[in-house]
């Protein structure tokens, strides 16, 4: 996004998957347990009509750990997608969180990928996700960090957080309203 105190309204919105698309449950693979959280259908559905891009950028560590396979993480997804109507790509990292590899959040790797795979500079998205790794992973690439805090998000998270929304349909809100922290 511009640097400045006034931004416009991104070009992609990238969300984080478990505690802010959909209820986390740890490690799911069943896509029977599948759930959104209450307003997710209701901010895609603004992002949709307003024409603004999306896509999902998760930590999947599950399968790194040997808990998940990539088919199980698949069905997780395609069952969100069918609930929600849709999401984008979506882009996972698989690895164990010892792995030092380059695309588990906080790194930039995965909104970098998710931005060039819809076209758009890393720069014009904004990151809406639960933790202070989704905010880190949005500064990483100069995109817009959202914080949408749930349960097991750490007070020192929310904090440092540039900006906060009550739910996912109000930092879309927030998003299309056009105004932004200032950078």
């Amino acid at each position: 996004m511009c640097h400045g105190t006034v931004s416009s309204v991104p070009a992609a919105v990238l969300f984080d998957r478990d505690g802010t698309l959909c209820v986390d449950v740890p490690y799911n693979g069943d896509p029977d347990r599948v759930a959104p959280v209450p307003t997710a259908a209701a901010a895609l559905a603004r992002l949709r009509s307003a024409g603004v891009a999306t896509a999902v950028v998760s930590n999947q560590s599950g399968i790194g750990r040997g808990l998940l396979t990539h088919g199980q993480v698949a069905a997780v997804n395609q069952r969100l997608a069918e609930l929600l109507g849709g999401l984008g790509p979506v882009f996972c990292c698989p690895h164990h969180p010892d792995d030092g590899c380059g695309c588990r959040k906080p790194a930039p790797s995965l909104p970098f990928a998710a931005a060039a795979w819809l076209g758009v500079p890393a720069d014009r998205c904004a990151l809406i996700g639960d933790t202070g790794a989704d905010v880190a992973a949005a500064a990483a690439v100069a995109a817009r960090g959202i914080l949408v805090p749930t349960q097991v998000t750490r007070p020192a998270e929310v904090a440092a957080a540039p900006e906060v929304a009550t739910d996912l349909l109000a930092a879309v809100e927030l998003l299309l309203a056009g105004a932004g922290a200032p950078r």
